[in-house]
């Protein structure tokens, strides 16, 4: 009886926690779309059936791309219960060990689809602040001074806010965002019965024919209509933290029904009062209604940022583990929930480059060009990665698979040529961060690589090491030596350092590895393998999964090792420091050498990424040149 009574009530928490972080992002899409869609940028002009047509292309663009793409298909592409497009880069890349070639393309395609979503999470901040805080041109002209600085203070705070963690902000918030998707239900419910001819909008045969009707502008139009379902890839980024059935409840039941009646109802009115399309979403609230929904919607705006900049945290983690980018220092922010962490480094690039977006852009409409390639690029790399797991993780038959996402290929394609129509009005800017990002990542992976080569090419075999010192009588101490190091065959650098330097040997010597797998979380049972060598040597490899927070002490006392017990008041930890010297030659350029360099230099302490205690720890330099 118990387990009936609880499910539902914890399947109704994460639905309301979904709605709170999920579709805060989407949610917003009202404040603007309808907006941009007449605005002087596209020149559609403002008639009836354009209205209507207009109306009935954003409904459909809803149905198809949130509802069956996201909600039915790519929620089942699941990593162990994460998701996300690195989450799908991993499970796609766990069935392509005997083809490199597609290996190599689907690790460009899930790079530059992370890097694309760190576009978002620049841009979504930006463009949902401004446009909220935009309503206070309507209060009063005089307000319009405002916007700008106001939005810069949030924004700010926001940021600042980041430290103490989402727990709060979600449980705060949450329930603000249900008022939201009520509110928005009802003003646009308002509208549709007062001009109920808006109804026409559910035949997509009108929105079929106001993109016939575009002509060549028709990229122009669907850029803009494409507005509406930006926050759509949160629902599958957020997956792990809320599950599959609370993220489908909360889209059936509150979030579509809200949307399409706003959407519906900001239609309603432009066909009774067209000279509200100067601002459609807050000239459908009464006057004496215009402050709370300038209040209101501001407080949403905040919450569809938290979802990208949470979104943001997630993906670098998930980048460190998979070695695309260097450590950095990874804060959990819950004792209960290990998905809520706090990134500084990330939080601060990403405040700066929000600031930097707000203050260039001026304006929601201004980012609004932006915008779209950013979110149409993620969503047509998340299609093409959930083909690949398809095809050969789950083995459908090819013509299951193309036939389950040939037409939302070409939908996302169409998407990203629309969006792309705006390149040389702000396109450009998620392109060039994402380019940048991508060869960061590149040069990171690719770095490491050779970095290792280097180390391990000259260095003596492990086994052969321990023969000769089983024949040698060197000092033998009586604590426990941890060596950290990435390739358990060769002697440690730290291991040959301090045999030259000190002439000792631990009685117990641990030659440790830590390996990232392609999979969400590794089992307790499963996190240790061991293997002993002999003269006091074991090999010990310790496996994470890529959302999880390594800590080696903790992993070690589960370490069963016959006469030897792993005290952490006895153990030393000996760490090698690499000093990279970039030269002309390489394998790489000269300046991603360069950039390699900058980037060892500045990575995160090895010591507290595996939450290593300080004064255990024994770091020994070596200079690298590669």
């Amino acid at each position: 009886m118990m387990n009936t009574n609880t499910q539902p009530k914890s399947v109704a928490a994460l639905t309301l926690g979904a709605i709170g972080v999920v579709y805060g992002d989407i949610g917003t899409s009202p404040l603007y779309t309808v907006k941009e869609i007449f605005g002087s940028a596209t020149g559609i002009a403002l008639t009836q059936a354009n209205i209507i047509g207009a109306i009935s292309a954003i409904f459909w663009l809803l149905m198809m791309v949130v509802t069956l793409k996201y909600v039915i298909l790519v929620l089942r592409a699941d990593n162990r219960g994460e998701g996300g497009v690195m989450a799908l880069l991993a499970l796609a890349v766990s069935t392509a060990s005997n083809a490199p070639k597609r290996k190599k393309i689907l690790l460009a395609l899930g790079v530059f689809g992370a890097a694309l979503f760190y576009g978002d999470s620049i841009l979504t901040p930006a463009i949902s602040v401004l446009s909220a805080t935009e309503g206070l041109e309507l209060i009063a002209p005089s307000f319009k001074p405002l916007i700008l600085p106001m939005s810069i203070a949030i924004l700010i705070a926001l940021f600042a806010f980041q430290q103490f963690g989402t727990a709060t902000v979600g449980k705060l918030f949450g329930p603000i965002v249900i008022v939201w998707f009520v509110t928005l239900g009802a003003i646009g419910l308002t509208h549709v019965l007062d001009n109920p001819s808006i109804l026409q909008a559910l035949n997509p045969l009108h929105a079929f024919n106001f993109l016939v009707d575009r002509g060549a502008g028709v990229f122009l139009a669907v850029g803009a209509v494409v507005l509406a379902i930006t926050g759509a890839e949160a629902l599958y980024a957020d997956m792990g933290h809320f599950g599959k059935p609370a993220i489908r409840i909360a889209w059936s039941c509150i979030v579509l029904p809200g949307l399409a009646l706003n959407y519906l109802g900001q239609g309603a009115l432009l066909l009774t009062m067209p000279e509200a399309v100067t601002n459609p979403f807050y000239l459908s609230f009464p006057q004496e209604l215009l402050i709370p929904a300038v209040i209101l919607a501001t407080l949403a705006t905040i919450i569809a940022s938290q979802a990208t900049i949470s979104g943001a945290y997630s993906i670098t983690q998930q980048a460190i583990q998979l070695g695309f980018l260097p450590r950095m220092q990874i804060r959990h922010t819950s004792a209960s929930e290990s998905g809520q962490i706090y990134i500084p480094a990330i939080n601060w690039l990403l405040l700066a480059a929000v600031l930097t977006t707000t203050i260039a852009f001026q304006n929601s409409s201004a980012i609004a060009a932006a915008y779209g390639i950013a979110v149409t690029g993620t969503m047509l790399i998340t299609t093409i990665l959930t083909f690949f797991v398809l095809r050969h993780s789950w083995q459908y038959p090819l013509w299951l698979a193309l036939g389950a996402t040939s037409v939302f290929v070409l939908l996302d394609t169409m998407l990203l040529a629309s969006c792309s129509v705006k390149f040389f009005k702000g396109g450009w800017f998620p392109i060039a961060l994402g380019i940048s990002l991508v060869i960061i990542m590149w040069t990171w992976k690719q770095g490491r690589e050779i970095l290792l080569q280097h180390i391990h090419d000259n260095d003596p075999k492990l086994e052969d090491f321990v023969s000769m010192v089983m024949h040698e009588r060197k000092a033998r101490i009586e604590r426990t030596a941890v060596f950290l190091c990435a390739n358990a065959d060769t002697v440690p650098q730290a291991l040959m350092h301090n045999l030259k330097h000190n002439q000792v040997l631990h009685k117990t010597n641990l030659i440790l590895t830590v390996a990232f797998a392609d999979i969400p979380i590794i089992e307790k049972e499963q996190r240790i393998t061991m293997q002993e060598i002999g003269a006091g040597f074991w090999k010990v490899k310790l496996h994470y999964g890529f959302m999880e927070t390594p800590h080696i002490p903790k992993a070690l006392e589960d370490c069963k090792i016959e006469n030897v017990k792993i005290d952490p008041f006895s153990t030393s930890y000996f760490v090698s420091r690499e000093t990279i010297i970039s030269g002309h030659g390489g394998k790489m350029a000269k300046w991603r050498d360069d950039l390699f360099a900058l980037m060892s230099r500045n990575a995160g302490s090895v010591v507290s990424y595996f939450n290593i205690p300080s004064n255990s720890v024994i770091e020994l330099g070596t200079r690298v040149h590669i």
